[in-house]
């Protein structure tokens, strides 16, 4: 199996960023449009539109600042945050302090909670906290030190919900680190099955053979026969407990992202697809028998040979569960929209409780040989047994989950 690396980002505040890109703008434009629209009250005019025209090119120049978290610079926070003050105090500069009193509006307007809001993003809500107190101080200095209830509503407003999307954000950032931990221990706990799938396959299989001759033989070969036991225990609490290789995780500044990366297994060369039926024929034999459909039962590559280890693994716990002179029958079916193939033995059974009790043996062959690999096919591993009537496997692997 060919191997790729799958890269996962994930971002919660990107379109927060782009949201506060459109505000900026927006917002600019509402300050200039409310500058005309009463141009005539303003004493001092030329004033007013001197900062706006300031603060129209200030917007436009610093559009790139407000991309993402790593282009938000801590300096650029505080000019931005300087020039909406400025714009607030020089207010009483350009309009008259009765217009003020009134509850008009300040030269940036509401221009000024999209630089508070650049805090949040950044910062969380200390950082939002920090910068509205500052707009806060900036407007109370205009009304004289006795602001109106309106300049009040204003300044509570910009306050709770600058804070409010500040602690939102740093929600989310934790959230995007914990999701992606999931992600990272899911890939792991798959190649660690995968790999004690293989063991459980082959090195366990051997080991498993050589205690039980060793065993019947006696002499030397017992000796080797226990050791072989031993490793094989050994290996079986290596397989429950670890083989897992870590993914990488990190934070990208400037996608203002969690970033995953994965090795996956993507078919590579094995594409096309192989006749099921071939594959399973090889397991007929004078205990073993293979019934099969008409026409071949053609999988994806990978799939059929995953399939087909399944049963292989299925006809293994025959052979060492119910004797050697026991029999099995193999059963392919062909649905159309899925496969299914079923493994019946006519052995003494399993007794109740007996998989929960392997599985924390570390003998994983129904747990990972056989359902984890219809659960990684999309399909499902169905054991019924019953004590003194055999044992029947019934493997599911629907079309659609394999193409």
């Amino acid at each position: 199996m060919a191997k790729r690396e799958r890269v996962v980002r994930m971002s919660v505040e990107q379109p927060l960023w782009r949201a506060l890109t459109a505000y900026r703008l927006l917002t600019m434009v509402y300050a200039a449009l409310l500058f005309a629209s009463a141009y005539q009250r303003f004493g001092r005019p030329w004033v007013a539109a001197s900062y706006l025209a300031f603060l129209a090119g200030w917007t436009l120049l610093t559009l790139p600042k407000v991309a993402n978290a790593a282009s938000c610079t801590k300096r650029f926070l505080c000019a931005d945050l300087t020039v909406a003050c400025v714009g607030i105090l020089l207010t009483p500069l350009a309009d008259s302090q009765q217009r003020i009193a009134d509850g008009g509006p300040t030269l940036p307007s509401i221009w000024t909670a999209g630089s508070v809001l650049a805090f949040a993003l950044k910062g969380g809500w200390r950082w939002a906290c920090f910068a509205s107190t500052f707009v806060a101080v900036a407007n109370i200095v205009i009304h004289g030190g006795d602001p109106t209830r309106d300049a009040l509503h204003n300044v509570l407003l910009v306050w709770v919900a600058s804070i409010a999307i500040g602690y939102v954000v740093e929600v989310a950032r934790a959230s995007e680190a914990t999701l992606a931990r999931a992600l990272e221990i899911e890939a792991a706990t798959r190649e660690r099955e995968r790999l004690a799938r293989d063991i459980h396959d082959g090195v366990l299989q051997v080991l498993a053979m050589v205690q039980r001759r060793g065993t019947e033989l006696g002499g030397e070969a017992a000796e080797l026969g226990r050791m072989a036991g031993e490793q094989e225990v050994a290996l079986r609490t290596l397989v429950s407990s670890g083989l897992a290789r870590p993914s990488r995780i990190s934070r990208d500044e400037a996608l203002g992202a969690i970033v995953a990366a994965f090795e996956v297994e993507e078919p590579g060369e094995e594409e096309g697809e192989l006749d099921l039926c071939a594959l399973l024929a090889p397991y007929a034999g004078s205990r073993v028998s293979f019934a099969e459909p008409g026409t071949p039962v053609p999988l994806p590559v990978a799939a059929a040979r995953e399939l087909a280890a399944a049963v292989g693994a299925a006809l293994d716990n025959v052979r060492k569960h119910a004797g050697e002179g026991a029999s099995a029958w193999i059963l392919v079916e062909d649905w159309g929209d899925e496969v299914i193939v079923t493994v019946r033995d006519d052995g003494p059974g399993i007794p109740a409780g007996r998989l929960d009790q392997a599985e924390g043996e570390g003998r994983m062959g129904v747990a990972l040989s056989i359902r984890g690999r219809l659960r990684d096919l999309g399909g499902s591993a169905e054991l019924v047994s019953v004590p003194g009537q055999g044992t029947e496997v019934e493997l599911k692997v629907p079309r659609g989950s394999t193409q």
